[in-house]
């Protein structure tokens, strides 16, 4: 199946899925076999790729069987090769004498991005307290032009930069900002998680 995927080959999804699948991918849609099927398009001109199957582990019973796996993937987009990693369960029942995916979930493995260069001469405005609340805060400072967050537990942790003003921690999802006034000021860090922000307020 996954070896028909860049090629767009329809034929083995329609055979192994069964008609009432249950189909979640890694983007959060739900699928049925119909939508599934239509999903399976061939790569556009100067796209290339393969899926390979790696860590599969199995538990099988008399008419039952759970699938394990992860994949590997590689795309080359006009000699540009890309790579994501992703982790699929597939359930399987054997009805009428076929064996059959009735229920599959994929979930795409968080990889950092890739560490860019920070607008050193900003630094000093992000130095300093941020706040939730009296009983939570987080102090951020710098160190030979890197930009450290301690919270008040002691936990500390590098923001390495994305970009010249954005940061993330490494094996955190989400994106660490600074606001500023109309003053120019920095007045909140934003703790953007999902889209959805945590503001701590800057309070020194």
């Amino acid at each position: 199946m996954f070896d028909a995927v860049a090629s767009g080959n329809k034929a083995p999804w329609r055979k192994y899925y069964a008609d009432d699948c249950i189909f979640n991918d890694e983007k959060g849609r739900s699928l049925d076999k119909t939508k599934l099927i239509a999903d399976i398009e061939p790569l556009p001109q100067g796209y290339s790729g393969t899926i390979r199957v790696t860590h599969p582990e199995s538990r099988i019973t008399a008419d039952t069987a759970v699938l394990s796996y992860d994949t590997d993937e590689t795309e080359t987009i006009f000699g540009q090769e890309l790579h994501a990693r992703y982790h699929g369960t597939d359930t399987w029942l054997l009805r009428n004498g076929q064996w059959q995916i009735v229920a599959a979930q994929t979930m795409r493995y968080y990889e950092d991005p890739a560490v860019g260069r920070a607008a050193v001469e900003k630094l000093p405005g992000w130095v300093g307290g941020y706040a939730l609340g009296a009983e939570r805060k987080t102090v951020v400072t710098t160190e030979n032009g890197q930009l450290f967050m301690e919270r008040t537990s002691g936990k500390k942790a590098q923001l390495l930069p994305e970009s010249s003003d954005i940061f993330f921690r490494k094996g955190v999802e989400g994106r660490i900002l600074f606001n500023a006034d109309e003053h120019g000021k920095i007045d909140q860090l934003i703790d953007r998680r999902n889209n959805e922000d945590v503001i701590w307020k800057k309070v020194g």
